[in-house]
């Protein structure tokens, strides 16, 4: 058997398998240099817009990888890519995994792509180790789970589970400063995926089983001294607008008792958010106020129109809009003592998804095999996995991510861990495939 680096091999029933850590490290250091930014001096920086030169670049990159191991390649007409190690039986649906390499601006080398070459490997380990699949195994790479640059996150993952309208998909508008003018129809079109965007979608059922293997990006597992963790649940966030609208003039004439300053209305809106998100006493609560957007913006100027943007999450949604409500009373209440006019737009809602509790044992299982303590915890962050558990059975792994950060170029996890996890994910595929 080829001699492997990294960590020990493990055995699932009759199997070895073994991951080779030295090759996922360095081609992990080869897709991050698909990229336009400058190095940084803080880690390893890396921009990948979705149908850009460098995420087209990267995705010929990896087929190669595919194609050296044999395996069948589909990509559908929004660009997710399916990478298939056929099985036994065939006609059985699948056992998948797979994530994102898209990465928003100066952002790191970890999120979404050690489950794409994580996947990967997981399907080479377990082709060294002799391994039959009765179920094929099948690797996706997702379309655009970032919101860069259409403003909308997993993008992919939501027109594979239909829960967005192929034509309002295809409609889309850049939301970068310069491509406002650019509709997904026509990015995706010169990229070179052609065709009706309700092709897309797969039926209910269509996997056995998804399982993403994903850095954490938290501090949690990190420090609890944990190497592994079992997602039992993922949160949803739900998207606000507030826009508040008072009366403006110089800062200097416009007296006190006169001004109907929209920023100071927004101040408690903002306020009233936090208490009533601290109020739920839930820790799966969060809620940020992310854009205050004010008008004019002068110093000298009193505030006449505010825009705010808000993200709800939470894994119960009930307790989602109970929030909400409660904020609505008090912007009534705000609206009248400062005489300001406030209205709300909903700019999205989803629902958090419940991972498999068969899922969840097999992996389980696979750690106590390989003496791992393994952390169940929720996800609080979203994922494709989101979207996929609306036709599919989900699971997600996680492993340790330094400081639990993300999204910056100081991004970082170990090769100790990426391998373990990577072991974890190959066992779990194959006791699937097996099934």
């Amino acid at each position: 058997m080829q001699t492997q680096t990294g960590t020990p091999p493990s055995r699932t029933d009759s199997l070895e398998i073994a991951i080779d850590s030295t090759r996922m490290t360095s081609e992990l250091q080869t897709l991050s240099t698909f990229t336009s930014i400058e190095p940084s001096s803080k880690g390893t920086a890396v921009t990948r817009i979705v149908f850009t030169p460098d995420d087209m670049r990267a995705r010929a990159w990896l087929k190669d990888l595919a194609r050296s191991e044999g395996l069948t390649i589909r990509e559908d007409a929004v660009g997710n890519t399916f990478f298939r190690w056929v099985g036994t039986e065939p006609d059985l649906s699948a056992v998948a995994t797979g994530s994102h390499i898209d990465a928003i601006p100066h952002a790191g080398m970890y999120d979404g792509t050690v489950g794409v070459l994580g996947g990967l490997e997981a399907i080479r380990a377990l082709k060294r180790s002799g391994a039959r699949p009765r179920r094929s195994i099948e690797l996706v790479l997702l379309t655009s789970e970032e919101p860069t640059r259409f403003g909308i996150g997993c993008l992919g993952s939501r027109l594979i589970s239909g829960t967005i309208n192929p034509d309002r998909a295809d409609g889309l508008h850049g939301a970068q400063r310069g491509s406002e003018d650019e509709t997904l129809a026509q990015v995706r079109t010169a990229a070179g995926f052609k065709g009706p965007l309700s092709t897309v979608r797969l039926p209910q059922g269509h996997y056995h089983a998804w399982v993403e293997l994903h850095i954490e990006q938290g501090p949690l597992l990190e420090r609890e001294g944990l190497l592994l963790g079992i997602v039992t649940a993922i949160a949803a966030p739900a998207g606000y607008r507030f826009t508040i609208e008072g009366i403006g003039g110089h800062a200097g004439a416009l007296l006190m008792p006169d001004r109907r300053d929209a920023l100071c209305a927004a101040a408690e809106i903002i306020l009233s958010i936090e208490s009533h998100t601290l109020a739920t006493g839930a820790i799966d609560t969060v809620a940020t106020v992310g854009i205050c957007d004010v008008y004019p913006g002068a110093v000298n100027s009193v505030p006449s129109r505010v825009t705010l943007q808000v993200d709800i999450r939470d894994t119960d949604p009930a307790r989602r809009e109970s929030v909400m409500h409660a904020v609505r009373r008090d912007v009534v209440s705000i609206a009248t003592c400062r005489e300001v006019r406030i209205s709300e737009a909903l700019v999205n809602a989803d629902n958090p998804a419940t991972c498999s509790p068969h899922l969840v044992g097999v992996i389980d299982d696979v750690c106590r095999g390989d003496g791992i303590t393994a952390k169940h915890m929720v996800s609080r962050a979203y994922h494709d996995s989101l979207f996929m558990a609306r036709i599919s059975p989900i699971v997600m792994i996680f492993i340790p991510c330094r400081g639990g950060v993300s999204h910056r170029p100081d991004e970082y996890a170990s090769p100790a861990d990426i391998a373990r996890g990577t072991r974890v994910l190959a066992a779990t595929l194959g006791k699937l495939a097996s099934e």
